[in-house]
């Protein structure tokens, strides 16, 4: 006798109904916590290309205020609340050469700060996805045990063979895939997340980097106006 899957679901103990439930709310949770950073990601990576080319042009007149000014009308970028941070702090000091070589050790520090706190913002929420990737498959393999004990119990109490317990083995069954189904998706998501954000924290890396350069050579630069500052790629 076959049986589709609404079959299954009727003929499904209430613990059994119970696992797929919770799998399925994991599921959700882990789609959410996807998309909320996906958009997020986006308007990242759309405002970053928005604020690079600006930020660059004002540094390159060095033009400080209005650099400043930039990285607050564009705070969704995450280049822009890195840099825009270290150079507010700085700002007071690049103007006076006896404290040049502080204001560069300076900007290095709050560099390094600012990217430590914007990864911690930013892993925000991998942990859920990690924790469904990791732990379905177990909660189905838990509705799984719990079906098959619950099948061969009925079979030794009302007696019959493997066919009086068939259904029920099939039942459980479905927990284990619906479990392998949530963890694989989750794991997906999870890489994804993990490559992009690589990718984010590379990017921080060079625009701190450039920018630390541009005060360095800030003397030369005013000396060589054509001379790029920050290319913000």
């Amino acid at each position: 006798m076959q049986y589709g899957l609404l079959e299954l679901w009727g003929h499904m103990g209430a613990f059994a109904k119970f696992i797929v439930i919770l799998l399925i709310a994991m599921s959700v949770i882990s789609f959410t916590v996807a998309a909320a950073k996906w958009f997020r990601f986006r308007k990242m990576a759309t405002s970053t290309r928005a604020f690079a080319p600006r930020f660059s042009q004002a540094l390159e007149a060095n033009n400080i205020p209005e650099a400043l000014e930039l990285s607050e009308k564009y705070k969704n970028s995450h280049v822009a609340r890195v840099l825009g941070e270290s150079l507010r702090e700085v700002a007071p000091l690049l103007n006076d050469p006896r404290v040049a070589g502080a204001a560069i050790n300076s900007a290095e520090r709050s560099v390094e700060r600012e990217q430590i706190l914007l990864a911690n913002d930013l892993k925000s929420g991998m942990g859920i996805l990690g924790t469904v990737a990791s732990t379905a498959p177990f909660v189905g393999l838990l509705g799984t045990t719990w079906g098959v004990i619950t099948a061969f119990s009925g079979m030794a109490t009302a007696g019959g063979g493997l066919e009086a317990i068939s259904a029920g083995i099939a039942e459980a069954l479905l927990t284990t895939a619906v479990g392998l189904m949530v963890a694989i998706t989750a794991v997906w998501l999870y890489n994804y997340f993990n490559t992009r954000l690589d990718g984010l924290f590379t990017e921080l890396a060079y625009a701190g980097r450039e920018m630390i350069d541009w005060m360095m050579t800030r003397d030369t630069r005013r000396s060589h106006p054509g001379t790029p500052a920050f290319s913000g790629d």
